[in-house]
């Protein structure tokens, strides 16, 4: 009995230590993780303390998954494919060179390692975490770097596991070729793509037909898993297949989800994603003692890894801060008064189009308007793209945000430890690893919110302009599409039957105001309305959702909106029901 209560409290203590971490740390203005990380640090120096050793697995397989599937299902979509770019430049190429430029430093200091394992380790120390970019979203920074950060953590992973297991089967027999590691990556890539695509689409069709919310949470839960597994099976990223499996539900939502999964997806995933990286953050720490005392007894002792791990973290920063620093100039070179004069070429192209009648004539009328429309959207998206990049415009202090938030995590430490046991000078190299992603953690997490402060980048007051000007203008649009519908009565109930006309008369102005129903002879005809109206607002919201007008934040505030007044018209209705 014992042995199954001990785990149980310790599982208790954990929760609550993780509950609380996070919830005094904004008030100690230090990010709970780092605070977890310092008390597991501080747990395991104690002589009574033995924590047992956790499978790594455990960890790439059953953490993993579901923080990055969560994570990609509140990714702004629209602002990262405007960043696109910069991101997969971020999360491939600089994951590659600082393999290498690391590779070639743990050749010249650890005598004896090949060259292959010395790539393994440098493809360990290069990817930042997912984990980690969760203390930048409380520093008030530009939602542009944010978003740059987010989808570097989400994506750099797969370069980064890539590179190890080529590089550990190459060290296995001998040799690899390069045209292996890219041809493995692109294969992962591919696959991973594929398999988290179907798989997202098939959740949202599935979770459709079910309607019972407990269940419909069941299976979501079951999600990032099902991408996964199948891809590593495949032989691809099984991490890329869960984030593309998150993106798609998370873009899909608006269309086939209910508000109520909605809401319970949204509490769900953030309670899972709170225990998780609490979880992983507090092992990090609890882990310390044992591989301290593991370098001690080693013939280097600890002197030579924390040497070791120092000058690397150095050598990532330095990378990372030339690659970022040649990406802010490339981005400030871009002409954007270039850009826009041929978006208007092209826009004085297309009406000239519309409007030739011998154009028309010769192509087939339907065939011809479906491509205008097309292309019109096209050209739409692309001003909404500019206005974007001219109100958000990445400079030195935002790049010198992106090199330091630079961070590394439970990516780099897990992947340690999937090494193999034979593998030379493995109790060091997961020493360094684990200094590498500790001391990131600690020094930069600790240091960011200052360096923010100091280069005046806490309030982002243009981007906050720009959000509140999107909510503002989707909120009008989305009433003026009720009072086009209600104008026209193309509303009906949710039984298909149609209103009376003195009833739609007579809301008119009254449309965003709630009813006296106490008062009002016709309450339960306007709650029947009401609901029918927020059918077409949301209908309205799912059309201008792809056009890249607004922006996600502001069009996930309206469907929240939405999705809270419908839930509450329905529950006024079922108790006038009862």
């Amino acid at each position: 009995m014992t042995e199954v209560i001990d785990p149980l409290i310790l599982v208790i203590l954990a929760v609550l230590v993780i509950a609380v971490a996070t919830a005094i740390g904004p008030k100690l203005k230090i990010a709970g993780p780092l605070i977890l990380v310092l008390l597991g640090l501080g747990v395991s120096l104690l002589p009574f303390v033995h924590v047992p050793e956790i499978d790594p697995e455990i960890i790439l397989v059953g953490v993993l998954p579901p923080l990055l599937y969560s994570a990609a299902v509140s990714l702004p979509a629209i602002e990262f494919r405007r960043d696109f770019a910069p991101i997969a430049g971020l999360s491939v190429l600089l994951v590659l060179v600082s393999a290498i430029v690391l590779a070639y430093f743990f050749l010249a200091v650890i005598p004896g390692l090949p060259f292959l394992l010395a790539l393994a380790l440098g493809a360990i120390l290069s990817p930042t975490d997912a984990v980690a970019t969760s203390i930048v979203k409380r520093l008030g920074i530009s939602r542009r770097v944010v978003t740059v950060l987010e989808g570097e953590s989400l994506l750099n992973d797969a370069t980064s596991l890539v590179i190890l297991r080529v590089a550990v089967a190459g060290a296995a027999v001998g040799s690899v070729q390069t045209g292996g590691i890219a041809g493995a990556f692109v294969w992962g890539v591919i696959v991973a793509v594929v398999v988290g695509a179907v798989v997202g689409y098939l959740n949202l069709r599935f979770r459709s037909l079910i309607h019972n919310s407990a269940a419909n949470t069941a299976i979501g839960f079951v999600v990032p898993f099902v991408a996964y597994l199948p891809t590593e099976h495949l032989g691809g990223s099984g991490l890329v297949a869960a984030v593309v499996a998150g993106i798609v539900t998370g873009q899909g939502s608006l269309r086939w989800s209910t508000p109520e999964q909605r809401m319970s997806d949204r509490l769900n995933w953030r309670t899972v994603e709170l225990m998780l990286e609490g979880a992983v953050f507090l092992v990090m720490g609890l882990e310390l003692k044992d591989i301290l005392d593991r370098n001690i007894n080693s013939d280097s002792g600890i002197a030579q890894g924390i040497g070791i791990a120092a000058v690397a973290l150095g050598i990532v920063l330095v990378v990372r801060g030339v690659y970022v620093s040649i990406l802010i100039w490339l981005q400030t070179r871009r002409a954007r008064g270039r850009q826009r004069a041929r978006l208007e070429q092209v826009d004085e192209r297309l009406k000239a189009a519309a409007e030739d009648p011998g154009r028309v004539a010769r192509v087939h009328p339907v065939h011809h308007g479906r491509r205008m429309d097309r292309m019109r959207a096209s050209l739409s998206r692309a001003y909404a793209d500019l206005a974007y990049y001219e109100a958000s415009p990445l400079g030195w202090k935002h790049g010198a945000v992106i090199v330091w938030a630079g961070m590394r995590g439970v990516v780099t430490l897990a992947a340690a430890q999937t090494l193999p046991r034979d593998t030379p000078e493995r109790p060091l190299i997961i020493f360094v690893a684990f200094l590498v992603a500790v001391g990131s953690l600690v020094i930069q997490g600790f240091t960011l919110p200052w360096i923010v402060k100091a280069l005046g980048l806490r309030t982002d007051n243009a981007a906050d302009a720009v959000g509140l000007g999107d909510q503002r203008s989707l909120d009008d649009e989305l009433r003026d599409a009720a009072a086009s519908a209600l104008a026209d009565a193309h509303v009906t109930r949710r039984d298909g039957s149609a209103f009376a006309s003195d009833l739609l008369r007579g809301v008119g102005a009254r449309l965003t105001e709630p009813p006296d129903d106490e008062t009002t002879a016709f309450a339960r005809d306007v709650l029947e309305l009401r609901l029918a109206l927020i059918a077409h607002m949301r209908t309205r919201l799912i059309e201008v959702s792809s056009g890249g007008e607004y922006s996600t934040a502001a069009l996930r505030h309206a469907l929240a909106e939405l999705d809270a007044d419908e839930l509450s018209l329905r529950l006024r209705l079922d108790d006038d029901d009862e």
